[in-house]
């Protein structure tokens, strides 16, 4: 998942601002994910999961994971509902951390997260982390660097401040407009290949975070997340964001574990236990908490992409 730079695309680095500036500023602002849960799902609601080891599932793991006993999950903590910190700016939360927690206990291991920036987390799986967790779009791109285990379907959403005539429903409509989105992701594929085709500014941040603070100040027209996210913004703005247009490009999400030997195995063991997640129950309940059970699915297979 290599991110294209072109000389059109203003890559915004907020990595030198002090982070506890930055963690007022996003409350202060009253944004998204530095300031924990709100009203669509949250940490608050709990959730019984499946409390028995699937031995089936479980011999499937690497043997040096089993000895271990952890799996090192890298994930960009800024992307509620999904994930994200809570409010005390140290602690993880979100769906796909519950999930990577619930995977964890049916496997028998731990699943430890670690905050990483989203552009670099598929380059360190395999040196530095085990497994990929971070609402990825599973695409046939990342399908050629890494293995990615199906598990939830998203589209992309467009993100405006409340009251903005902005009306889009593919990029194509945002010609002579300023978008703000996460380095790294597909929604900066979508506008740079529309940028060859119209006058398009983009704004690209290091985190979701950096995204939505452009277009509260005022520096962007329109931010493009996946839909939970976007629509997790809007509940959470106090009024200041709303959903414009409709949504497009549903695609799954999935689950990025390496390619190489070291970890062969792991990504059947977590397609195993994904299914008898299914099965008992809590998936689904994972999903209610955060209010993302409209992403739902019932199969958990590999490298399912659709373009």
């Amino acid at each position: 998942m290599a991110l294209t730079t072109t000389p059109e695309v203003t890559e915004v680095n907020s990595s030198s601002r002090p982070v506890a500036y930055a963690a007022a500023l996003a409350c202060t602002l009253t944004l998204v994910a530095a300031c924990g849960g709100g009203s669509s799902g949250g940490s608050k609601q709990t959730v019984k999961t499946q409390s028995s080891v699937d031995s089936a599932a479980a011999a499937k793991l690497p043997s040096a994971l089993k000895s271990a006993g952890v799996v090192k999950v890298a994930t960009d903590a800024s992307y509620a509902p999904n994930e994200f910190f809570a409010s005390d700016n140290k602690t993880i939360q979100g769906m796909d951390v519950d999930l990577g927690k619930a995977i964890g206990t049916v496997l028998g291991v731990k699943f430890e997260f670690t905050n990483v920036s989203f552009d670099s987390i598929i380059p360190n799986l395999g040196s530095r982390y085990d497994v990929g967790m971070s609402s990825f779009t599973d695409n046939k791109d990342r399908e050629k660097v890494v293995d990615m285990v199906d598990y939830f379907s998203a589209g992309t959403s467009f993100l405006a401040k409340k009251g903005s005539s902005l009306n889009p429903s593919s990029v194509a409509d945002l010609c002579g407009k300023t978008a703000a989105v996460e380095k790294g992701t597909t929604q900066l594929d979508d506008l740079n290949a529309q940028k060859k085709k119209c006058k398009l500014t983009v704004l690209a941040f290091p985190d979701q975070n950096g995204a939505n603070l452009a277009l509260q100040s005022g520096r962007a027209d329109v931010v493009m997340a996946d839909s939970p996210v976007a629509a997790y913004a809007a509940k959470q703005s106090n009024g200041q964001f709303a959903l414009v247009g409709q949504p497009y490009g549903t695609a799954p999400y999935g689950i990025a574990v390496p390619k190489d030997a070291a970890h062969a195995g792991l990504a059947e063991a977590i397609s195993m236990a994904l299914t008898d997640l299914n099965k008992s129950g809590a998936y689904q309940q994972i999903l209610q908490k955060w209010g993302v059970q409209a992403g739902a699915v019932t199969s958990f297979g590999l490298n399912g992409a659709v373009s």
